[in-house]
């Protein structure tokens, strides 16, 4: 009878710890969103936001991280993980390049590492490294300084400048770059 009891409360003890997992770690890129409204639209960036992670220096430059890793390069999916993605629910000027209302991906072509183009691309939904030319919306160039210290983790802002103006700008590790935005 003993035994019957212990096995039960042994049961019962164990029952809560059936349907328990590990606790998740954080994904190494992390999910963010940059948003404003300019001129009355919203405005949002989506991407996965990866960290220098001891890489100083290695990470745009001839050799870098960006060129071993993207099958793409020079053109970067300007994020981790999924496709960085730029949605607008008005018409809209970005640099030099005009952007109907919509969703888009956004990558950088950054071959000359100070001087950067922003490409906007209609395909949307991809994962990854993909990245097709023929799908682009089009191309604007992009204003480069260096940050004031080092950007340990991607960030995307979207400024409001006033009078449907603003600016969209990407820093990560000793670079940033910027471009203006303006909301028709």
């Amino acid at each position: 009878m003993n035994t019957k009891f212990f096995l039960t409360a042994v049961l019962l003890a164990a029952t809560p710890l059936i349907g328990q997992t590990a606790p998740k770690r954080a994904p190494a890129s992390p999910p963010e969103t940059a948003s404003a409204t300019i001129g009355g639209k919203s405005i949002t960036i989506a991407y996965s936001s990866p960290g220098v992670k001891g890489r100083e220096g290695k990470i745009f430059d001839k050799g870098g991280l960006i060129e071993s890793t993207h099958k793409s390069y020079p053109v970067w999916r300007a994020g981790a993980n999924s496709a960085t993605t730029l949605k607008t629910d008005g018409d809209m000027m970005i640099g030099d390049l005009n952007v109907p209302a919509g969703t888009y991906t956004l990558f950088v072509d950054v071959s000359n590492p100070d001087e950067w183009t922003l490409i906007v691309n209609k395909a949307t939904g991809e994962w990854g490294l993909s990245y097709d030319s023929t799908k682009d919306l089009g191309r604007t160039k992009m204003t480069m300084s260096k940050p004031a210290s080092m950007v340990e983790n991607l960030v995307y802002t979207i400024t409001d400048d006033g009078g449907g103006k603003g600016t969209l700008t990407l820093a990560w590790e000793n670079h940033s770059a910027s471009v203006p935005i303006m909301v028709h």
